[in-house]
């Protein structure tokens, strides 16, 4: 969610369709949030604990569901930044109190799950998991899958990519609007950068091309199948030629000018989107019900969606899970489960953007167009990205690598750090990182 949802993540993303209502990432919460029972009122209180917004309250998913189970109700805590949130988890997991009956675990940290925190996660098997198998795309419930076979999470959404525009911004500075010439435009990102620096040479009041080179390497690094790690679980990304060509991209948007210098997620960030301090912004499907909750009303028709350049890629995606101090295990199973399942996740696309990871909820939403988005055909854009971006190799610390590449860029483009130091700052936060 992100994700945020990415990370930053979602969050990021992280990843990321009707009317998007709300916010991805929303209002900093306590993220400690701990099970009890309402005894006076007779029901059982199922606590949620996620980072931003998975769009379950924006659909009104929670208040459908506790319609049908009146026994029980529904609190949910959620905390801005996914990193936040993430250490946050941590600690609690580690003391084992103050933790969830459901937990959101964003695809970033996944594998930390199955590879290092088994033990401290709901095998939902033995609530009959197994069952569900066939309704996600195989590489969304393998990530969740430990080797020993315990199933550890159930899949929320993807993060397909695209690239999110102001048509007004455009057309001031003399660009095209229509979606499809864009894609054709920039279907490199050399054309990317290049449209870029006409934007520059004509841009509207202060506005940038771009939000951040964070943003862009982050989008960039999605569409590979490997990044961080290779498929044996090994640590590539010093030597990764994809890799480094995100980062010689980004900082080439850098030297040119082309960002507004904003770190994500920061307020600054989020105001700007009102503001139109840039122009386009990478954005996977969940970024969708962010950019909304942002711009307001408003920004309505100003944005639309066309293609990314470079292909088609993911960032962000999310899970839920079960930690095994919660009270409430079996109550939250049910939960999740309903959740996740492919009508729930139709109908969170259709009101927040998050791509479903469920199959017939994929199927279900290939129609949809969103009005706020100039009446972009979301549903056929993020399809076709979800069906074409590579199956990604997932790493115990592919989210805090990333967010050390990210703020090295942000030395650069903020600072003007020589691009090589940065470089010596990311490999040095990384190893810091990895202990």
């Amino acid at each position: 969610m992100t994700t945020a949802r990415a990370a930053r993540r979602r969050t990021a993303l992280r990843l990321g369709g009707v009317v998007l209502a709300g916010t991805l990432l929303a209002a900093c919460g306590s993220g400690s949030g701990t099970s009890s029972s309402d005894t006076a009122g007779g029901k059982v209180t199922v606590t949620v604990d996620l980072f931003g917004s998975f769009g379950y309250e924006e659909a009104g998913l929670y208040a459908e569901y506790e319609k049908l189970h009146p026994n029980v109700k529904i609190k949910q805590t959620d905390t801005q930044d996914e990193a936040d949130y993430w250490k946050s988890l941590q600690t609690r997991l580690a003391g084992g109190g103050g933790l969830a009956d459901v937990q959101g675990v964003e695809v970033g940290r996944i594998a930390s799950v199955t590879q290092q925190q088994a033990d401290r996660f709901e095998d939902l098997r033995k609530y009959g998991a197994e069952s569900l198998k066939g309704q996600f795309a195989e590489a969304k419930w393998a990530a969740a899958t430990a080797k020993n076979g315990e199933v550890l999470a159930l899949g929320t959404d993807v993060g397909p990519e695209a690239m999110c525009y102001r048509t007004d911004l455009f057309a001031k500075a003399g660009l095209p609007t229509d979606r499809t010439e864009l894609s054709k435009r920039w279907s490199t990102w050399d054309g990317y950068l290049e449209l870029g620096k006409q934007y520059k040479a004509k841009a509207p009041g202060k506005s940038a091309w771009l939000d951040s080179v964070g943003s862009l390497f982050s989008i960039m690094i999605g569409q590979e199948k490997e990044r961080y790690y290779n498929a044996s679980g090994e640590l590539i990304w010093e030597t990764n030629p994809a890799l480094k060509t995100a980062w010689d991209t980004s900082v080439e948007a850098s030297e040119a000018g082309l960002s507004a210098k904003l770190d994500q997620w920061s307020p600054q960030w989020n105001q700007a989107f009102s503001a139109g301090s840039f122009a386009t912004i990478p954005c996977p499907a969940w970024m969708l019900g962010y950019i909304k909750g942002q711009a307001g009303e408003a920004g309505k028709g100003k944005w639309d969606i066309a293609t990314l350049p470079g292909g088609s890629g993911n960032w962000g995606g999310s899970y839920l899970a079960v930690p095994k101090a919660a009270k409430n295990k079996k109550e939250a199973y049910e939960l999740i489960k309903w959740l996740t399942a492919p009508e729930q996740q139709a109908k969170v696309f259709a009101k927040q953007g998050n791509f479903p990871s469920a199959t017939a909820a994929i199927t279900k939403i290939a129609g949809t167009t969103d009005p706020y988005f100039s009446d972009a055909p979301i549903g056929q854009i993020f399809g076709h990205a979800a069906n074409t971006a590579p199956v990604q190799v997932l790493g115990v610390h592919d989210q805090n690598i990333n967010q050390q590449i990210t703020n090295a860029l942000s030395e650069v483009e903020r600072k003007g750090l020589a691009p090589q130091k940065a470089w010596e700052n990311a490999r040095k936060g990384v190893a810091n990182t990895l202990g």
